[in-house]
């Protein structure tokens, strides 16, 4: 349950990252708002997470879905570059995000 938990908290970072591109640096109330909620929950579920996996595995995760997940939906939303090397980079992440999951005990 432990890795469910990590990857609501990965998504809800996405989420939040996102949030900070619409509030236009808190400048826009409602967005900022939302962006707070979400980021509150991240934590939350980060630190349920955290109660059965080790600290650097579960941060490790949670930081990279957050980055790899920002960076695929900045490149759909806000048209980002999406040059081969940046894709590789990103899939790289993943890679090591899959490779933590599968040598980390539960």
């Amino acid at each position: 349950m432990a890795w469910v938990w990590l990857l609501a908290a990965g998504l809800c970072e996405i989420a939040w990252a996102i949030g900070l591109k619409y509030s236009e640096g808190f400048t826009r109330w409602r967005p900022a708002v939302w962006t707070v909620a979400v980021m509150i929950l991240s934590f939350i579920l980060l630190a349920k997470a955290m109660r059965s996996l080790p600290v650097g595995t579960a941060y490790a995760v949670w930081t990279g879905i957050g980055a790899a997940g920002t960076a695929v939906w900045g490149m759909l939303l806000f048209d980002e570059p999406r040059d081969p090397a940046r894709v590789l980079c990103l899939l790289l992440i993943v890679a090591g995000i899959a490779g933590l999951k599968i040598v980390s005990p539960e």
